[in-house]
């Protein structure tokens, strides 16, 4: 088959026919295989003593292009819109490299924190404009990412009081103005120390 370029979210296959494999992933309905990420689409044969003899659909991404979120990665995001249920944010660095293309990720009430699920207020942890560490937990839709920050060492790392001064983290649940002193809620990220 020729070399075609192809963009996230364009169908590349029945999932019938082919399996996701790298840059690739199967929608929600389970009957397509589409691209995550911009870049040039092939084929893999299945191993000879595979019982599953699909060919793998990969998409090879163009290296100009930088680091494309992964399930597992560790990003850095800035938060855009803050909902009853979800909070949105915009990905900037995946690991410690700067992503070139747009990235969306959502951070679902579910995802906040480990514990008390059900008593996380989305405005309490999340403002727009925060700067925080999440977990990549999935490719959620084909506009976002769903991400995390259900550990210790994830959440807000970096936020903006409204006096205009970049706050201190004082517990895991609080940053506090250094200018005012008034204390605002936040899903905090742990500090390594």
């Amino acid at each position: 088959m020729e070399e075609l370029l192809v963009t996230p979210g364009e169908v590349l296959g029945s999932a019938l026919d082919y399996k996701a494999g790298r840059g690739a992933y199967l929608s929600a309905q389970h009957k397509i295989v589409c691209a995550s990420i911009t870049g040039v689409r092939s084929f893999v044969p299945p191993p000879s003593d595979s019982s599953d003899q699909r060919l793998t659909v990969e998409v090879t991404g163009h290296k100009a292009h930088g680091p494309v979120p992964q399930p597992g990665a560790v990003v850095i995001a800035r938060v855009t819109k803050v909902m009853a249920r979800m909070a949105s944010a915009d990905i900037m660095c995946v690991g410690f490299q700067a992503v070139r293309e747009k990235f969306t990720g959502i951070i679902r009430q579910q995802d906040v924190r480990a514990t008390e699920i059900d008593k996380v207020d989305m405005h309490l942890s999340f403002r727009p404009g925060d700067i925080v560490r999440a977990l990549v937990l999935s490719l959620g839709d084909a506009r976002a990412y769903y991400l995390s920050t259900a550990k210790n060492e994830l959440g807000v790392v970096s936020a903006e009081s409204v006096a205009g001064a970049t706050m201190v983290p004082i517990s895991w649940t609080e940053m506090q103005c250094p200018l005012t002193g008034q204390v605002e809620q936040r899903k905090v990220a742990k500090v390594e120390a």
